[in-house]
């Protein structure tokens, strides 16, 4: 098995690598662990809806990616502290979801350094009940992945406010996430390590890998990969199931509720109710969001030569740009 380091903290770039070594393995193939990093990130699973996941305005505010990856599950936060792990493997062995024999390794790893961690029924590696590793996978007929997250030394805080989203604003046909408490490995180990150190530790606990490099005609592929797919919204975004979303604030001219209906990303439906000021009929401006992808940017061209005001009187503009958006 070949092991490679992430060369790079990029999480666009990390899942992009990891569909293209996934997608180069053919049966008879010796496959890849990987290990790597990235800088804060919420990575969401393939098949959720990623509104109802984030917490975005805290997300945009502290420059958190976010980031839809190719495996079921649900979406986890991913920063320095937190180190991931990859197999890659052709799926040969006709047990597919064995999570627990990709997950063996992990824990076996932490046994040498002191640390009594188990797999539970949920496909998580625990420590005194508390996770620390969540796992997912992706396949077909001729290959395997599983990944994971080993939470080192992970900002906790952040991971609990960036995942943090009001239920009672969704109804979606997405799988949501379910929380766990959660814990930190370096707090547990019995002579702290730095993560360069853990990273050594899990290299050198796995027998019979053989360390190389991304060669320069990978690199350009998984460079190419991340920019058309894995850094564009309508991956991350516009992926997300058929959901509704409801929306409430208070401003200085008036209350408003605005019930979104959204399929692929695109705003089919939009609602407006309130006690604000503005002409009865809504129509026309309800109509005009009809298949406005729900980003900001688009909202704000929507509206950019549409007589908002007649609709709200006293409105500003780039304020309720703001308040649909997110």
């Amino acid at each position: 098995m070949y092991y490679i380091e992430g060369p790079s903290h990029d999480p666009m770039f990390n899942l992009a690598m990891e569909e293209y070594l996934y997608r180069s393995v053919e049966p008879g193939d010796p496959g890849y662990f990987l290990l790597w990093q990235n800088e804060p990130s919420i990575i969401v699973g393939r098949f959720q809806n990623t509104a109802q996941e984030v917490n975005r305005a805290f997300a945009e505010e502290h420059r958190i990616h976010i980031v839809r990856r190719i495996s079921g599950g649900g979406a986890v936060y991913h920063d320095l502290g937190n180190l991931n792990y990859t197999f890659i493997v052709p799926n040969d062995e006709g047990n597919p979801f064995d999570f627990a024999r990709h997950a063996l390794p992990i824990v076996n790893a932490l046994e040498k350094l002191g640390v009594k961690a188990e797999f539970n029924s949920r496909n998580d590696i625990a420590i005194d009940g508390k996770k620390f590793s969540g796992s997912a996978q992706h396949m077909d007929r001729k290959r395997l992945l599983h990944h994971g997250t080993l939470l080192f030394d992970s900002d906790l805080s952040i991971l609990a406010r960036v995942l943090n989203v009001d239920d009672e604003k969704f109804t979606s046909k997405g799988f949501k996430s379910v929380r766990s408490r959660v814990t930190n490995i370096l707090p547990h180990l019995p002579v702290p390590l730095s993560m360069g150190g853990f990273i050594a530790a899990l290299r050198n606990s796995l027998s019979g890998t053989e360390a190389r490099s991304l060669s320069n005609e990978e690199t350009k592929a998984i460079l190419t990969l991340r920019n058309e797919k894995y850094s564009t919204w309508e991956w991350n975004w516009g992926e997300s199931p058929e959901f509704s979303e409801r929306k409430v604030r208070r401003f200085p001219w008036g209350k408003v509720e605005a019930l979104l209906d959204v399929k692929k990303g695109l705003i089919g439906q939009v609602r407006f109710f309130g006690d604000f000021f503005g002409l009865e009929s809504r129509e026309a401006l309800e109509r005009m969001f009809t298949g406005c992808p729900y980003r900001a940017d688009d909202i704000k061209k929507r509206l950019a030569d549409f007589p908002l005001e007649e609709y709200f009187r006293g409105v500003d503009r780039e304020e309720f740009c703001e308040f649909l958006a997110r």
